[in-house]
């Protein structure tokens, strides 16, 4: 019986995680849940489930759960804050650790399961962005173990060599290939961006996802993240990560061997696949979602990505290349970025504007040694893109 701590619990990937454990009770117990504000939604997880931890991103969040827990005599214990997520991260009776938090609050809870050599399964792919460096340290160190859950990332580990482990730079294999669906503006008129939506903007063809993540793919920033991601996940150099524009997001990667061939993963795009195979691996479980029929697909096509029309996918590629606190930065400036435009303070195109002014101004060669240099360094960015934002509205 593996004990699992969710975190991210009322989310996309939370949502689905619940799903495949709830297909398999006899193998999976829920130790611990968390959201960011969101009290009635982990309130019904925490009826049904009755983990023992819950945590909510503020106290007040915390004490109005604990209230509505007690009303209903459950007995789970309710924590706050960055420090419950990561006491429930690192408690020695959780074994696997799903970390679905959205940004940079997940690396702090993963750096804690990673130094408890906890199985993670990893969907916060910002955490890899911006510590990288410190969180595979971890997990080598802590002797734990890292299973991707990005439908990518998750596709390349599923098809590198027998044995792999990640972090461990994969014998015989000479190029990874990332797969993007290209997001909804893949064949929008350049000169029509600028009056995109957000309401547009989140809406994907392919993937259902939160809002944030959905920006990400319309504007390719999402893939840039996957390319920084992969560096780290697979130890490779960005010159030997390659991303091609696949609308149909039936092969989710694909991973090059020395002798000229190249292994795929496809499958229905649906996060579950990739949960199941990170909670299970090396075995397999089922997931819920339905066998791929390729003679019912249409075809299936690729094409090279044009990071004129999305820049940010070059931004991204020039970030990793630079190192040092280059893929911090362009996070946090994105983070910022993304949230402005949701809220309708900003257009779709200042989005990379404000990024590529972070990565210009602010130091980007600092190497980023420990969590305190890196939260640092985090800060000052969303201080300057924040500053250029009231700047424009002050304009």
């Amino acid at each position: 019986m593996q004990k699992i701590t969710l975190l991210g619990a009322t989310g996309s990937i939370g949502k689905s995680t619940l799903a495949i454990l709830s297909q398999h009770t006899d193998q999976y117990q829920l130790f611990a849940v968390s959201a960011n504000t969101d009290v009635e939604a982990l309130l019904t997880i925490c009826r049904q489930w009755q983990p023992s931890y819950a945590v909510m991103a503020d106290a007040h969040s915390a004490e109005q759960l604990a209230m509505k827990l007690h009303q209903h005599r459950l007995s789970t214990q309710v924590l706050s804050g960055e420090e419950g997520l990561v006491s429930i991260s690192a408690h020695p009776e959780c074994n696997t650790v799903v970390a679905a938090v959205v940004g940079a609050a997940g690396l702090l809870p993963a750096m804690a399961a990673a130094h408890a050599g906890k199985k993670i399964c990893l969907a916060n792919k910002e955490a890899l962005v911006i510590g990288g460096q410190l969180l595979m340290a971890a997990v080598e160190k802590g002797g734990a173990t890292l299973i991707p859950v990005d439908s990518e990332h998750n596709a390349l580990f599923q098809a590198m060599p027998a044995g792999y482990r990640t972090g461990s730079t994969p014998k015989g294999v000479t190029r990874l290939i990332l797969t993007a669906s290209g997001g909804p503006f893949r064949e929008l008129p350049e000169e029509q961006f600028q009056h995109i939506t957000p309401a547009q903007a989140v809406a994907h063809p392919n993937w259902s996802m939160g809002a944030k993540v959905s920006v990400d793919s319309a504007t390719m920033m999402n893939k840039g993240l996957e390319v920084i991601e992969a560096h780290w996940l697979f130890n490779m150099p960005s010159d030997q990560i390659d991303v091609v524009v696949h609308p149909q997001s039936i092969v989710h990667s694909l991973v090059e061997y020395a002798d000229g061939s190249q292994l795929a993963q496809l499958g229905v795009p649906d996060m579950r696949t990739p949960i199941a195979c990170a909670l299970s691996w090396p075995e397999r479980i089922s997931s819920g979602v339905p066998q791929l029929n390729l003679t019912q697909q249409s075809p299936l096509t690729f094409y090279t990505p044009d990071i004129e029309r999305f820049p940010c996918l070059n931004l991204a590629f020039n970030a990793i290349k630079q190192g040092g606190a280059a893929p911090a930065i362009l996070n946090a400036a994105n983070e910022i970025a993304v949230a402005a435009f949701l809220k309708g303070d900003i257009g779709f195109t200042s989005i990379p504007m404000l990024i590529e002014a972070a990565l210009t101004h602010l130091p980007q060669s600092s190497p980023i040694t420990s969590i305190d240099a890196l939260i640092s360094i985090d800060n000052q960015t969303r201080q300057f893109v924040s500053n250029s934002l009231l700047a424009q509205l002050i304009k």
